[in-house]
């Protein structure tokens, strides 16, 4: 049972409850609140994935060092 099974009857005890808890003054304080940490948490998301596919698609080589390419058998 994940959070996508709540339905309509959950949605609206859990409104009810925090209409209960909070007010109706307070509510659109909490909903804006929770609307921008919402977005700041979908930013950060995208931005690591789309670093984890720059990194992926971009393999870094490391070359030796110039002494290193001397002793080394062509």
């Amino acid at each position: 049972m994940g959070i996508t099974n709540i339905g309509i009857p959950g949605l609206i005890i859990i409104l009810v409850v925090t209409l209960i808890i909070f007010g109706p003054k307070k509510l659109p304080e909490i909903g804006a609140a929770f609307g921008q940490t919402l977005s700041e948490f979908k930013k950060s998301a995208s931005h690591l994935m789309s670093d984890s596919d720059e990194s992926s698609s971009s393999k870094k080589t490391i070359d030796a060092p110039e002494e290193e390419k001397k002793d080394l058998p062509s």
